[in-house]
């Protein structure tokens, strides 16, 4: 949904319109733990099987990526994923039980934010009022 500001600081009606964002992530200790890109990152190794690919979807390097999962899980303070060599059957990575449940969290806790903020947004921004 888009708004526009009846009055601007001087007093002039402005026509710019506005739309809500907002971001969420868990700390620990003052660091970031999880966030929707990390928890995207996460989803993407148990789709695809492999970070390489989870870093090609996100559009990051796979120095970026891996830095990211290690970052997760030394903030976190578990192992998120595991990973199997190469060889005939070929190799992979796959979310650990605790990482899958990471992610539901992560899903349930953050559902139906976009909606709580938008409808905040019309609350406080509301055209007529």
């Amino acid at each position: 949904m888009r708004q526009a500001i009846a009055r601007g600081s001087n007093g002039a009606t402005a026509d710019r319109p506005l739309e809500p964002r907002a971001k969420l992530w868990l700390e620990s200790e003052g660091k970031i733990a999880l966030s929707e890109w990390r928890v995207a990152l996460l989803e993407g190794i148990e789709e695809t099987g492999s970070l390489a690919k989870a870093a090609e979807r996100l559009a990051v390097p796979y120095r970026t990526a891996l830095y990211k999962l290690r970052e997760i899980e030394r903030n976190l303070g578990v192992r998120l994923v595991a990973t199997q060599s190469g060889g005939a059957a070929g190799g992979g990575s796959r979310l650990t039980a605790e990482g899958r449940d990471l992610v539901r969290r992560w899903r349930a806790f953050s559902a139906g934010l976009d909606e709580w903020v938008a409808a905040r947004f019309r609350a406080a921004f509301d055209a007529e009022g």
